[in-house]
């Protein structure tokens, strides 16, 4: 046996313990790049969230870090999470009705630019 086969159009490589065939590498591979661009379509613009951040500030602090324990830390958060909490705060899916009044005039934009600001701190 060859190290490539070639088969009704489908090319295979052999190596120790694996086949790929090209009909699954192209998919893969799609797959692989429409991960990176939504990952990076989330990605949101720090300098914008910490003017935009101004009205956080009464409650979370001014870099993030909240003086009351009554009001949670941003500072240091998870990007991702951070989109994923204040999404689900204006859909209602989160009870807070201070967080649902802060977060209902959010746009999509808005809420990626303040979790990449947050994101961006230090939670020291």
């Amino acid at each position: 046996m060859n190290n490539h086969d070639t088969g009704r159009g489908n090319i295979i490589i052999y190596g120790e313990k694996m086949k790929i065939t090209m009909k699954l590498l192209i998919p893969i591979t799609l797959l692989i790049i429409g991960l990176l661009l939504v990952a990076t379509a989330h990605a949101g613009d720090a300098g914008a969230g910490k003017a935009k951040s101004v009205t956080c500030a009464g409650c979370h602090g001014v870099n993030g870090t909240s003086s009351s324990p009554l009001y949670p830390n941003l500072a240091g958060q998870h990007e991702q999470y951070l989109v994923k909490a204040i999404t689900a705060y204006r859909a209602g899916e989160r009870t807070d009705p201070t967080m649902k009044a802060m977060a209902t005039p959010l746009t999509d934009a808005d809420i990626s630019n303040l979790a990449a600001f947050f994101s961006s701190l230090s939670c020291k």
